[in-house]
């Protein structure tokens, strides 16, 4: 893509040396990103990709647990299609290399982070190019741009997540990068020809751009909030400065490419979700339909309108929010051209109109405004430039001095709370989830090693002939652990409590308010929920071998073996056979203390006591 601003053939040289060497260099970053990553954030990060994943990879018999979202079709096959390749290339790989060995299953388990931190590498590098790409390929403002990007919390600790938003944020800042931003600037006439030049030179990156913003469409409807934004400025040019260079033969060839690439996107993922769920079907529209129309994001929270405004922006800036907060104040005070201050002020409206938008909506997340980080990196990078270096002048001896540090002090600063909350996040808080289940899978492995060598032979597809006992019972919050993707082995039977939202009802009625999911039935009245409802004879569950679940569900397990209930299941007593540190705080007091697993001693092969 030709930069906005014009450019030394040195400097753009420079640029296109370091281009390779630097997507290296921040693949490797992520790499160890990923790696380091060991806590749990959100369910969806494996519910809503690596679940689905794993039932495409391996088959219906596997073990995956799809949630209702998979059932109804709200989600686009195409997001977990790309782990699942990544799953199937793995296993083929360790098959041939490792024909035997519980190895095979921690490579099965690392496969898709390895996948997703080559995307986020992209997402980082593709920021660094469009920062270049606007500010110039000499530019102290492109590195700093980057600089914020890798060096954010907030990016650390989620762009090596499986989030569909993580994938979205990368498409978003490639589509960005390869948009005509000429198409924003002032129009180029001469006396001799008062027509504007044209300025579409490149229609493969403009097919480019379009094709990566309808992948992203598809994966979440709402990032047409950002193409309409920067489609309307571009129409209407409001508050640009300079004429349009857009002629309607220009708009016409974009309404001509924009419904091309649409329509190939679309056919790919139509007939993606075809292949997947057997029937054609269009999950954006289902997407809408149950979240707006019937009411049911909000079964999962309500938030104040102000929420983007006052922790969004806050938790995904940290300590780079004052330099993005100028930065929408006044997108374009360190402009140096009219194509630069007009594409400026475009990024910034696109972030005015989604943050606004979402901010109607009633359940809202942090990472829904993600997608959006790119652009707030690249708008606050000047001032974060100007306030944390200063532009020597140039001498005859050196005509081109590099930038000088100053407020050594505050980046030092910033650096160390960004340092801080990424570790923290990182290996501290909500680090139990993960733990517990590579417990639980090396428990089975010590337990049924014939059963892992079938697992092995059959590729992970189907579970032993016989049914083995129920290995796992979670008693704690629904998805408050990932679940195939890290148990792998299809015969290590689990049951974990439900939080299904009420599809059969209506938005405002009574029967909605009143709805009690599986795990709140649980916390409402513990003994009744087990003795009646969990292993009643109407859901004929068997007596597990762990019991998997916070601390302060301990009291209620033993006066759950006292009843005739769990003595008819074979449970006389619990032992403690591990526990790990979950965090010093917790949002949610069900998940508050460590995690436990207690053996229930109805199977032989127990492992110690532990205290």
């Amino acid at each position: 893509m030709p930069s906005i601003q014009t450019t030394s053939s040195i400097d753009r040289a420079r640029n296109q040396r370091n281009r390779p060497v630097f997507l290296r260099d921040i693949f490797v970053i992520r790499l160890i990103n990923a790696w380091w990553i060991a806590t749990f954030f959100q369910p969806d990060e494996f519910f809503q990709s690596l679940e689905p994943a794993w039932d495409l990879a391996f088959g219906p018999r596997s073990g995956a647990w799809l949630t209702w979202e998979w059932q109804h079709q709200l989600r686009s096959s195409l997001h977990p299609a790309l782990f699942a390749g990544a799953y199937l290339a793995t296993d083929f790989i360790a098959s041939h290399v490792l024909p035997m060995g519980i190895l095979r299953a921690a490579i099965l388990v690392a496969a898709p982070r390895t996948l997703q931190a080559g995307i986020a590498a992209l997402g980082d590098w593709y920021t660094w190019q469009l920062a270049v790409s606007i500010y110039g390929d000499n530019s102290n403002v492109s590195f700093f741009a980057l600089f914020l990007q890798l060096f954010n919390p907030w990016q650390w600790y989620c762009s090596t997540r499986t989030f569909s938003n993580s994938l979205e944020m990368t498409l978003t800042v490639m589509a960005l990068y390869y948009w005509p931003w000429e198409l924003l600037g002032a129009a180029q006439t001469t006396k001799e020809n008062p027509k504007p030049a044209p300025v579409l030179r490149n229609l493969w990156s403009l097919r480019a751009s379009l094709c990566l913003a309808a992948f992203a469409v598809i994966l979440r409807p709402t990032n047409l909030l950002i193409w309409a934004t920067i489609a309307l400025v571009a129409l209407t040019r409001i508050s640009l400065q300079g004429s349009s260079p857009l002629a309607p033969s220009t708009v016409l060839v974009l309404l001509r490419e924009a419904i091309l690439c649409g329509s190939l996107v679309l056919a790919i993922s139509i007939t993606s979700d075809r292949l997947y769920f057997g029937f054609w079907t269009f999950p954006p529209y289902n997407f809408l339909y149950f979240n707006l129309s019937k009411s049911l994001a909000v079964f999962y929270g309500r938030n104040p309108w102000h929420y983007y405004l006052l922790q969004g922006l806050p938790l995904i800036c940290t300590t780079s929010l004052p330099f993005a907060l100028l930065a929408l104040y006044k997108p374009s005070a360190h402009a140096v051209s009219t194509s630069q201050l007009n594409t400026l002020k475009t990024l910034a409206y696109t972030l005015f109109t989604t943050i606004g938008a979402l901010s109607v909506i009633s359940h809202k997340e942090v990472r829904f405004i993600y997608p959006l980080l790119p652009a707030l990196s690249v708008l606050a990078a000047p001032y974060a430039a100007s306030f944390f270096t200063s532009q020597p002048a140039p001498t005859t001896n050196n005509p081109r001095p590099r930038p000088q540090i100053r407020n050594k002090s505050y980046l030092l600063a910033a650096l160390g709370v960004n340092i801080f909350l990424a570790g923290y996040l990182s290996f501290l808080h909500q680090a139990a989830p993960l733990n517990v289940l590579s417990y639980l899978r090396h428990e089975y492995e010590r337990i049924h090693p014939d059963s892992v060598r079938l697992a092995q032979v059959t590729r992970f597809s189907s579970p032993p002939d016989e049914e083995e006992e129920l290995f796992a019972l979670f008693l704690m919050p629904c998805h408050s652990t990932p679940w195939r993707s890290h148990l792998v082995y299809p015969g290590l039977r689990a049951y974990a409590l439900t939080c299904e939202p009420p599809l059969h009802t209506q938005p405002n009625t009574p029967e909605r308010e009143n709805y009690r999911d599986e795990a709140d039935r649980f916390y409402d009245n513990p003994i009744p929920f087990l003795t009646t409802e969990l292993f009643s004879p109407a859901k004929p569950l068997s007596a597990p071998r762990y019991i998997v679940g916070f601390e302060g569900i301990e009291s209620w397990l033993d006066e759950f073996i006292k009843t005739p209930e769990a003595q008819a299941l074979g449970l006389s007593k619990i032992r403690r056979v591990w526990g790990g540190f979950n965090g010093f705080f917790n949002e949610d007091w069900r998940r508050a203390g460590k995690m436990i697993v207690w053996d229930t001693g109805v199977y032989d092969s127990a492992p110690p006591e532990k205290a």
